[in-house]
């Protein structure tokens, strides 16, 4: 308890700036051995054989243009497309994680239900009755604005269009959106 006592605000700063010097040497003294400068050839085309295909940002309804350069159907690389009349070459922070968005492994894919603790796999019938089904029960016993539509970040105008009409089909005016970018 003593030793916490003399070591003061100073002592914490000065021996905080000697490890942080320390480490900054030994980590540029070590780059040499693991970085190499990438050749004229890797930087031009480092999947060899990729196709570019010229495609639109799905986040919002702007329409931003994304080039995505696919090797055995796979997407490796994006850029943003320079000459697209929306977006003159720019992205905001998701259009630019696009390419993480559609290669992750927990996105889901299929509708699946939990049962007794455990996720089963639907079909997309199955999965499409169930919600009807408990949509038009809900409406039966506590009538149409029991139920909120909720629209999201990531639909197209038309999307929130249809989501719109789809509430006013149900028999309420019930529905938000979330949209903070």
């Amino acid at each position: 308890m003593q030793m916490l006592k003399s070591f003061g605000r100073r002592s914490f700063l000065k021996m905080a700036s000697l490890a942080t010097a320390v480490t900054a040497t030994s980590a540029f003294a070590s780059t040499d051995k693991v970085l190499r400068n990438a050749s004229e050839e890797e930087i031009k085309n480092p999947y060899p054989g990729s196709k570019l295909i010229k495609t639109i940002c799905s986040h919002c309804s702007v329409g931003c243009g994304v080039i995505a350069e696919v090797q055995n159907g796979v997407w490796v690389r994006q850029e943003v497309a320079q000459d697209h009349p929306i977006s003159h070459g720019g992205h905001c922070c998701k259009g630019a994680d696009m390419i993480d968005k559609a290669r992750t492994t927990n996105r889901l894919q299929y509708p699946i239900e939990k049962v007794n603790g455990t996720w089963n796999r639907l079909s997309w019938d199955d999965a499409m009755s169930k919600v009807s089904d408990k949509l038009m029960a809900l409406r039966d016993k506590f009538g149409p604005d029991s139920v909120q539509f909720i629209g999201s970040a990531k639909v197209s105008n038309e999307q929130a269009f249809y989501i719109r009409k789809f509430a006013a089909m149900f028999g309420t005016n019930n529905i938000d959106h979330q949209a903070r970018i």
